[in-house]
């Protein structure tokens, strides 16, 4: 017990070794990665994110053109981002903020219109 106090003593003293995270945030590293975001509009919905993802949390449906993510199964490694043949998925350096529910990124595209070989575009 006396071996102790001296430890108790300069915790009392000392500055908190701990921050309240919601309040007070710590500025982000610059090789941070944080929350994904995906710019629908260049996507071509090749899937090639979904497939890669290791947590399996992306679905990509081509034929409506949807994009989907389940935030709370992602674990933010990178690879889709890096995998991504038209470099519109990207991850902010920030991470999302505490949230009470299951979150689910849904976005919808358009679907683009094939070229045909006769330089007409089908659909």
């Amino acid at each position: 017990m006396f071996k102790m106090t001296p430890n108790i003593l300069k915790n009392f003293i000392t500055e908190k070794a701990t921050r309240l995270y919601p309040y007070e945030v710590k500025e982000p590293y610059d090789i941070n990665r944080g929350e994904l975001v995906n710019e629908i509009e260049k996507c071509n919905f090749c899937g090639i994110c979904a497939a890669k993802c290791p947590s399996q949390c992306i679905t990509v449906n081509k034929k409506t053109a949807t994009w989907e993510c389940a935030l709370f199964v992602c674990v933010y490694c990178g690879v889709c981002v890096e995998t991504c043949p038209q470099k519109c998925l990207h991850q902010k350096q920030t991470y999302r903020k505490p949230v009470r529910e299951k979150e689910i990124i849904f976005m919808q595209g358009e679907v683009k219109a094939k070229d045909t070989p006769d330089g007409s575009e089908s659909s």
